[in-house]
């Protein structure tokens, strides 16, 4: 029997994470857990040896690296944790002498604390200064270092790397929150990783993507589980891995492919960015709290001018069905998250509501 999404009322999902997810792949989800891959048992219960589960990692990877458009000199892993057990792993395979860091906010903090509990760790540049307000830029870095590590997007303060830099040591990048959301470079990284459960899928999932030759120069013991050669070598199978994590990534990034890939999804990005922060330039009674060339398409964080007004505005996005649109506590104020399976409808109801609360009480 087919497995039917009921959705009531049209809510508009702004969360931080986790994150929409296109309606297509929650519905395909959805009939997996009755019915996986014609086999009449659920995706849940099905062996991760089975041949089924083995074409669907097995297709995961392969679209990871079209997507991306990835060489034939990286590997792609899937690995259990989260992002912040690669905090650990990167230094774990990656730091022997020593590491450099640019800390542009909580996670790159919390990456900074796990290398210097593994090696000498130097932070080469930081916005901290400024409540990370903006990407640090003009720094050197060290050609004695191991590695540079820099996250890319930063989901708490709303700032995101509009270039990269350029490196000569081998550089790490944090993608969790905007991964397949933008073209780039790969070739750029020595090792790239991103939790799902904001572009991809659910939580549970983590992509790893190793440039061969990278690894095996520590000279240090690394426990298996935190050794990438193990997952290399195994093909992300050494252990039961999140297989339904695994699956709602691969719909993601099947649904991805078929509206056009990475470049589709960018201009999309950018045309939503572009609705909003338009709308927040323009309207008196809104500030935002980053520097304009910094801002992140993934993470808009503003401020209401006058806090008084703060029921108000909250009535107004409450009666528009939008959710999920609470600052992060340290930043305070609004957060529109606008991942990539947020629609321009979505956005556009939100720029509707501010224009109606600037009408009411601009």
């Amino acid at each position: 029997m087919e497995t039917t999404i009921m959705t009531a009322t049209k809510v508009h999902n702004f969360s931080a994470g986790p994150s929409i997810l296109p309606q297509e792949v929650l519905q395909k989800a959805a009939e997996a857990c009755t019915n996986f891959a014609g086999t009449n048992l659920s995706l849940l219960e099905v062996s991760h040896r089975s041949k089924e589960v083995v074409a669907m990692a097995d297709n995961a990877t392969a679209l990871v690296k079209e997507l991306l458009d990835l060489p034939n000199d990286y590997d792609v892993v899937f690995l259990q944790g989260g992002a912040s057990t690669q905090f650990l792993m990167v230094p774990f395979n990656l730091l022997k002498s020593k590491a450099a860091y640019v800390n542009t906010g909580a996670w790159s903090t919390k990456a900074i604390k796990e290398a210097k509990g593994m090696g000498t760790t130097e932070v080469i540049a930081s916005s901290e200064d400024d409540n990370f307000t903006y990407i640090p830029k003009g720094y050197t870095i060290p050609a004695d270092t191991d590695y540079l590590h820099i996250t890319s997007n930063n989901t708490i303060y709303g700032t995101q790397y509009q270039n990269f830099p350029e490196s000569n040591i081998p550089l790490v990048v944090d993608m969790s929150s905007d991964i397949f959301s933008r073209q780039f470079n790969p070739n750029q990284f020595s090792l790239i990783y991103a939790g799902a459960q904001k572009n991809m899928g659910p939580a549970g999932v983590t992509l790893a993507i190793i440039k061969k030759g990278v690894l095996g120069k520590t000279e240090r013991k690394i426990p298996t589980m935190l050794n990438y050669q193990t997952h290399i070598d195994k093909e992300s199978m050494f252990n039961t891995p999140p297989v339904f994590a695994m699956y709602v990534s691969m719909l993601t990034m099947e649904w991805l492919k078929n509206n056009g890939g990475v470049a589709w999804v960018e201009a999309r990005n950018k045309q939503k960015a572009d609705m909003l922060y338009g709308e927040l330039d323009s309207n008196p009674l809104f500030v935002t709290t980053v520097k304009p060339e910094d801002r992140s398409r993934m993470n808009a964080t503003f401020l209401l001018k006058d806090n008084s007004l703060e029921e108000e505005f909250n009535k107004l996005v409450k009666e528009a069905n939008i959710s999920g649109l609470k600052g992060h506590r340290s930043v305070g104020g609004y957060r529109a998250s606008m991942y990539n399976a947020l629609p321009p409808e979505s956005v556009q109801v939100l720029v509707d509501v501010m224009k109606e609360f600037g009408r009411k009480f601009g």
